[in-house]
């Protein structure tokens, strides 16, 4: 009996064996209070665990189940701007601090660790070289020392991972080793030329990390010539390297693909690249979105097209009396300015009368102000006490074509929109309103 008993209470203690942890400190401590682990796979990513931060103290203990890969450890939303990564190779604990100036330091975890000095060190030496570069001294005994530095240092790291996870990102990341009497022009070309020699973008452990998109992306942003571009050269040579990113993907899952194009979508979108921005969503997004979670980012960026800045606002209609009027047919004033407001707003009702009254003074600027309302009835009343706008009635509030074509969140959302009806801002008060006018 006694062994009966025992056999299932050694497979639990195993079981609990073979769970492993990550953990750590944030600081500052009061800065944190969640932290979230999600594990990546080629295109998207999996919720693992997640754990309290007290006093900046926390242990995120993994799931029996958690296979080797790429962890993204999330501390604060935006989820894609507030992260790290951290490697786990499915045999060791991880531990580690966390500064927000100073990024993550592990203080256990063999992986990471080597991972991380790896990158630090071959960031250093390529920087050295650049600097050699730029100051001139090719021929000097120091730019054939670095040379050799960065050459042993890759070798080396390459040795020492030998077995770890981290060895595919070593090898992937092997660095253009300039030869002795390279030129600047030649040793940029000749960078660019042998980006993806080492750089497998079939690799199913690069696909399932950032390590990839970051890489795609400094090659699409930033392997450029180095002669001076206007803003359309430079977008024309980045729409060129993004054409050969996928020339490299060739044979790459198709969700993997829609992930790097989103990415380089959503960079070039928040440099205001529209060109760029528009060829990878028409040549590469567009056609590549099968899935329903694909179709939703295809929505997404459709609004974010729509109502970008320098794009003519979407159409607004509306009755003043017997008469059809048109956004698009206003016309006389430098400025124009739509309100999505509701009379049941309490926020709408303190922030319109001071705002209808200081606008008195611009007589270059049109209001229309669009009540997002259930029913005319509270809207007759409280429009009327704003007798200079021009008034549209939108019924169904947050269902309505005008809330959801403008992609209204909260009230009141205010858009300025040039003489032509293109978009130049969008605000969020009264008082962001009247500095936008004064300063412009």
């Amino acid at each position: 009996m006694r062994k009966i008993v025992l056999f299932p209470f050694l497979l639990l203690t195993l079981s609990v064996m073979a769970r492993h942890t990550i953990s750590g400190i944030f600081s500052p401590a009061e800065n944190y209070n969640w932290l979230i682990a999600y594990h990546l796979g080629p295109g998207g990513e999996s919720y693992v665990a997640d754990s309290a931060i007290k006093d900046g103290k926390f242990t995120l203990v993994l799931p029996e189940n958690s296979s080797p890969g790429i962890y993204r450890l999330v501390y604060a939303l935006p989820q894609d701007e507030f992260y790290f990564d951290v490697i786990y190779n499915g045999k060791e604990d991880i531990q580690l601090h966390f500064d927000a100036s100073k990024g993550v330091d592990f203080l256990v975890s063999e992986e990471n660790k080597i991972f991380n000095t790896y990158f630090r060190d071959i960031h250093a030496l390529e920087s050295e070289i650049v600097r050699l570069y730029s100051e001139g001294k090719t021929h000097s005994k120091e730019f054939k020392k670095s040379i050799r530095a960065l050459e042993a240092s890759q070798a080396d790291y390459e040795e020492r991972s030998k077995g770890m996870l981290a060895q595919h990102f070593i090898k992937a990341n092997s660095p253009h080793i300039p030869l002795k009497n390279e030129s600047l022009s030649d040793y940029v070309k000749n960078r660019k030329a042998n980006y993806f020699t080492a750089l497998d973008l079939k690799n199913p452990t690069l696909q399932a990390s950032g390590f990839l998109t970051d890489k795609i992306s400094n090659y699409v942003y930033t392997a450029l010539p180095l002669e001076q571009m206007s803003p359309l050269e430079t977008e024309r040579a980045m729409q060129e390297n993004t054409r050969e990113v996928n020339r490299h993907m060739e044979g790459t899952p198709r969700n993997f693909k829609f992930h790097v194009f989103h990415q380089l979508w959503k960079q070039a979108a928040a440099n205001d690249y529209t060109t760029l921005s528009d060829f990878i969503y028409e040549d590469y997004l567009t056609p590549l979105a099968t899935t329903a979670k694909n179709q939703e980012i295809i929505n997404e960026i459709k609004t974010h097209n729509r109502l970008r800045f320098g794009a003519i606002a979407p159409e607004i209609e509306w009755r003043d009396g017997n008469t059809l009027k048109r956004l698009s047919d206003l016309n006389g004033s430098k400025y124009y300015m739509l309100v999505f407001w509701s009379s049941t707003c309490g926020h709408c009702l303190g922030d319109l009368p001071g705002l209808h009254e200081g606008l008195k003074q611009w007589s270059n600027l049109k209001v229309v102000a669009v009540g997002l309302e259930d029913d005319d009835a509270r809207w007759k009343i409280e429009s009327a006490k704003l007798e200079n706008f021009e008034h549209v009635l939108a019924l169904g509030k947050w269902e309505n074509e005008y809330a959801e074509l403008y992609a209204i969140e909260k009230t009141p959302t205010y858009f300025v929109l040039d003489k032509e009806k293109r978009i130049i801002a969008k605000l969020g008060d009264s008082n962001e309103v009247i500095k936008f006018l004064n300063e412009n």
